[in-house]
């Protein structure tokens, strides 16, 4: 089986390299699906030193749309039976990608979350860890979803469900747009203990801890709207 490894990336030259080259050398079948989210530092340069690499295919948007755009874009040129998201900005290793996927490709799952609760946790600020937890127990509370880690970057899927949930998202509601759309089909969500190195937001992190009520409101939406 093959994977597809989505990376949306707005402004994220300096670590670019290093995560595609990471990804790289994870020993599965994949490609590296790379979308631009209209970044104004030197991304485009560094993704051009990747134009006849067989296995990164390459996405630029004019403007900053949101990762959630981003990924609808990357999940339209993914060719992967199985598809990660891996961000750009290095908090969450490559490495533990084979970890991550091995569910999917045995057949023992559809839905795979890498939860930092149940591994390790470094550098998190007590707003986002507050808000982590909030969106964990809304999720639990209005999916039964049985999970420890609602709103992980490290989401695997069986590429064909996740096209089949029809994603709106824009912004960083993917996250709790997935898991609701996956629990309403009824399907399990497995998990993996994963390692987790927060940055600051000196150094570019971009969610704020502000994004929960986002997050919070789409789990609510999609729960009690009109579907």
């Amino acid at each position: 089986m093959k994977l597809s490894v989505l990376v949306p990336a707005l402004n994220e030259a300096h670590n670019l390299r290093t995560v595609i080259e990471a990804v790289k050398s994870v020993p599965l079948e994949k490609e590296i699906v790379v979308i631009d989210d209209g970044s104004t530092d030197d991304t485009l340069e560094v993704l051009s030193e990747y134009g006849s690499d067989p296995q990164v295919v390459v996405r630029s948007l004019p403007h900053t749309r949101g990762k959630g755009f981003a990924i609808r874009e990357g999940l339209q040129l993914a060719t992967g039976d199985v598809l990660i998201i891996q961000d750009a900005d290095l908090e969450y290793d490559p490495a533990q990608i084979p970890a991550l996927v091995e569910p999917i490709l045995e057949g023992r799952a559809d839905v795979v979350y890498g939860s930092r609760f149940r591994g390790s946790i470094e550098g998190m600020h007590f707003a986002n860890r507050l808000a982590n937890y909030i969106l964990t127990f809304a999720a639990n509370l209005l999916y039964r979803a049985g999970i420890t880690d609602e709103a992980t970057c490290y989401k695997a899927f069986r590429t064909d469900l996740l096209r089949e949930l029809g994603l709106q998202c824009e912004g960083f509601e993917f996250c709790p747009e997935v898991t609701a759309k996956v629990r309403l089909k009824g399907v399990r969500i497995a998990e993996v203990p994963i390692s987790y190195v927060g940055r600051s937001t000196a150094q570019g992190k971009k969610v704020r801890w502000t994004d929960g009520f986002v997050a919070i409101w789409t789990l609510l939406k999609y729960r009690f709207g009109r579907r």
